[in-house]
């Protein structure tokens, strides 16, 4: 099974992006995400036996407890560079976020995940880019926007989610969660 660690998003917030989503699907013919799959990543950990899922559990079971993380969703942009792009993200301003992610990081890599070699940062993928295209038109629409800013929430905890390809696009499943209990 394929899975990863993260945040979920309240339904304001999702709302808020599906009318982004919506406004700036027209712009542009790339791969957009689903509204319903937005979640903010903090430790992808890719193909994982079912027979050791409990071992996982357990593993990120053991996090320090934390305070709730304020999460601030606002600004957009390309990665890897606007030149280039191949994924368009909108931000994540979130202090608390990066010792959560690298906590889990931690603590996975005990039942042998792999560390994180790239530094973390903190988005929502919005779309894929797959292939050059004249973006200007994405980008026209980016400047048109009245705000750059999609809403704000307070974390109360963190899932382990599965991830299932499809043809139509991935599915998520919350396999756990675990409250920040400060």
């Amino acid at each position: 099974m394929r899975l990863f660690a993260g945040l979920d998003l309240p339904e304001e917030v999702v709302g808020n992006l599906e009318l982004l989503l919506d406004r700036l699907r027209p712009a542009a013919r790339i791969q957009w995400s689903r509204p319903e799959n937005l979640h903010i990543t903090t430790k992808f950990i890719g193909e994982w036996p079912n027979e050791r899922l409990d071992e996982l559990r357990a593993a990120l079971a053991v996090l320090e407890p934390r305070a709730q993380i304020p999460v601030h969703i606002r600004k957009l942009g390309f990665f890897p560079n606007p030149r280039a792009p191949r994924v368009f993200w909108c931000g994540i301003e979130a202090p608390g976020l990066e010792t959560l992610a690298a906590d889990t990081d931690r603590a996975t890599s005990t039942v042998g995940v792999a560390l994180d070699e790239r530094t973390f940062s903190p988005h929502l993928t919005l779309a894929r880019i797959k292939e050059r295209l004249n973006l200007q038109p994405l980008r026209d629409a980016i400047a048109a926007l009245p705000s750059l800013d999609f809403g704000q929430f307070v974390a109360s905890c963190f899932f382990l989610y599965q991830s299932q390809l499809r043809p139509g696009g991935s599915v998520y499943t919350k396999l756990a969660e675990w409250k920040f209990s400060k």
